[in-house]
Parts: C-alpha cells; sequence; structure tokens
C-alpha cells in the first residue's frame, strides 16, 4: 500500500489502520458467508465510500479565518484513512503539513504511476475527471456557505465539522537561520509521525472515557508505576478514626510547539480542598522554581558559553517526605481487587496535596 503510490515508511500505522479498517468489511466468513462487520453489527455495510490509500486528495478550506479572497478554496493532500470517531476521512494537508480529518474532501484515484503506460486519450476525456471535481468542490462551497447563515439554534450539527486549523504565521527572509537553499529539515515530522499511533487524540473527560481508551490505560498506569518506584504509599486496612482523602484523575495531552499531540499524560490528583486548616496541615507553600532564577541562569550561561540540556521529571513532586499521617483512597479503576476496601498511607507527598 505504501509502494503504490511512493508513501513515506512513516505513514506504516497509517497503511495498517486501513487495512483492518477495510478487511473487517470486505472479507467473508467461509461458513456463515458474512463479513465480519455484519456478524457485529447485524446489518451489511454500504462501501460505496471507500477509497484508494495513497491517493491524491483535494481538502476543502473551511473555517480559517486568515483565508482570503485570493486564496485557494482547497489544499491539495494525500489520503490516509479513516477516522475512528466519525464519518470523516483521514488526510495529509501538504499545504499545512498536519494529519487532520475532514468530510468535504474530493479524490483523485488515478495512479500516476500507470499514466505512462496508458495510452493518450482526446482532450475532451482528460478534463473530464478536472471538470467533475471542480464541480463537486463547487458544491461543497456553496453548502459551506449556506451553513453558516443558519441560526445559532442548529450549532449541534457543527459537531461534525473537522477541526479549525490555523494557518501559521508568515516567516520573512531576515528570520530563516542557515542558508535558505538547503531546504527545509523534515526530521521533527518524522519524529511526529514515529509517535502519533502511540498516543490518543481525544482527551477524556471524566475516568470512565479514559478507561475504555488504551493509549489512557497506559498512561494511567504509567503514573501508578511512578508511585511505585519512588515507594509513595502503602496498602493499609481502613478504619473509623481514619481521615482518608478522596482521590481523582487528570487528564491532559502533551503537545509539542506545532500544536501536535505527543504524549498522554494522566496525573493522580488528591482532593486537597477536603483537608481543614490548622487540622491536616499548618502552611502551604509550592516547590517550583523562579522566572527570575531561570533567566539569571540563562544569562550566566550566555556569559560562559555554557551548554544547557533540559529534561522532563515525571516525578518531580513525589519526592517530599510527610510526618503526618494521611491516608488516600484507592484510584478509580485501578481498586485492588484482593483489598477493595483497603486506602493507602502516604509516605510522600502527592499532587494536590497540602
Amino acid at each position: 500500500m505504501l509502494n503504490e503510490n511512493s508513501l513515506p515508511k512513516y505513514f506504516w500505522a497509517d497503511a495498517v489502520n486501513t487495512a483492518c479498517y477495510v478487511l473487517n468489511r470486505v472479507l467473508i466468513r467461509p461458513i456463515l458467508k458474512k463479513t465480519s462487520y455484519e456478524l457485529f453489527k447485524g446489518r451489511r455495510l454500504v462501501l460505496s465510500h471507500l477509497k484508494v490509500f495513497g491517493c491524491k486528495c483535494f481538502i476543502l478550506n473551511n473555517g480559517k479565518e486568515s483565508l482570503g479572497k485570493f486564496h485557494a478554496k482547497a489544499d491539495e493532500g494525500i489520503f490516509l484513512g479513516y477516522a475512528t470517531q466519525s464519518h470523516a476521512y483521514r488526510v495529509y494537508n501538504k499545504i499545512l503539513m498536519i494529519v487532520e480529518e475532514s468530510m468535504h474532501v474530493v479524490f483523485d484515484e488515478t495512479n500516476p504511476k500507470l499514466q505512462d503506460h496508458v495510452p493518450k486519450i482526446a482532450d475532451e476525456e482528460e478534463t473530464t475527471l478536472e471538470k467533475k471535481s471542480i464541480a463537486e468542490l463547487k458544491s461543497a462551497v456553496r453548502n459551506q456557505s449556506a451553513e453558516k447563515k443558519i441560526q445559532s439554534t442548529e450549532k449541534s450539527a457543527d459537531n461534525n465539522l473537522p477541526k479549525e486549523w490555523i494557518e501559521p504565521r508568515g516567516l520573512s527572509k531576515g528570520n530563516i537561520i542557515g542558508d535558505i537553499e538547503q531546504g527545509v529539515s523534515t526530521r521533527r515530522k518524522l519524529a511526529f509521525f514515529q509517535h502519533v499511533a502511540f498516543v490518543s487524540q481525544i482527551q477524556p473527560k471524566n475516568v470512565n472515557d479514559a478507561l475504555c481508551d488504551s493509549n489512557w490505560v497506559v498512561a494511567m498506569q504509567d503514573e501508578l508505576n511512578q508511585f511505585t518506584r519512588n515507594d509513595v504509599w502503602s496498602l493499609v486496612p481502613k478504619t473509623d478514626a481514619m481521615n482518608v482523602i478522596g482521590t481523582t484523575w487528570v487528564f491532559r495531552n502533551k503537545m509539542d510547539e506545532n500544536g501536535n499531540i505527543v504524549r498522554n499524560k494522566a496525573r493522580l490528583v488528591v482532593k486537597g480542598y477536603n483537608q481543614e486548616e490548622g487540622i491536616d496541615f499548618d502552611e502551604t507553600y509550592t516547590p517550583v522554581s523562579r522566572l527570575e532564577a531561570v533567566r539569571l541562569l540563562l544569562a550566566y550561561a550566555c556569559m560562559y558559553n555554557f551548554k544547557l540540556s533540559q529534561m522532563d521529571v515525571k516525578s518531580a513532586f513525589l519526592n517530599g517526605f510527610l510526618n503526618e499521617e494521611v491516608y488516600v483512597s484507592q484510584p478509580l479503576g485501578f481498586e485492588d481487587h484482593l483489598y477493595p476496601n483497603h486506602v493507602f498511607k502516604l509516605k510522600k507527598t502527592l499532587h494536590g496535596l497540602k
């Protein structure tokens, strides 16, 4: 599938997803005479929406504030598959250099490799596909203009529209670092596509939604593994004299400077607002560095030509030892099946604890 349209190898994850998507809908079980989709859903699927993987496509420019009158009404892209949460298509936008989901896409499924082996046809027939694509694109533009005039009572239909992508700011030639003739490095884009198959593109609102996504389950388990490695707590039986503090999960999608999701971060937070001052704690402070200290460090580094490196410590807040007895409930979704009524006694601090 990658070699058919000469696609880069870092699109392998999209090729695998598309292959599984198609095989579940077209392969027929030899005895039951039904596809996997029919056995799972109980109905037959219409296959008219299937397209050739890696073919050229044109994505409608809708919802962009910087789109001017003389800008192109569509961006050229590459078809990469089908969305998992909607009926949209997954396409790679060559202009914005991002992978997005859109329903307003026109496809050109002709293979450019085979054009040299096909005899040339008349000019009228050569422009048939182009005229058809332009007509479909104009129809999509008119439909989009009509949708913008609908009253606010029909805003619920906007949930099916693709995410708005902000056009990057223009750069002047004087701001470009290095030789402009050498072109643009794509190492950052390659790194993004290497991780896009292993992170979730959706940020859950509660723990029930997160437990339905395998990527978020891995992120939550990684957070609990940090507690085990740092010996943060121990499981003890619960008594009536204990003041047990509840816990909750906080989910965040970590992005790079281009707005691409590179990591799913799940953090277990203690409900510290239930603690009473003077009884559960005496003084609160935040052990973080001040901005003035960072500026001073950078000034000395520039003066003495120091080499600075950046690192991410996942368990930075898990190193404060506690002298008081603090008990917290077991994390939602990860209760001990042998001791579901036990609680954790904290040896070190947790996020949200005062």
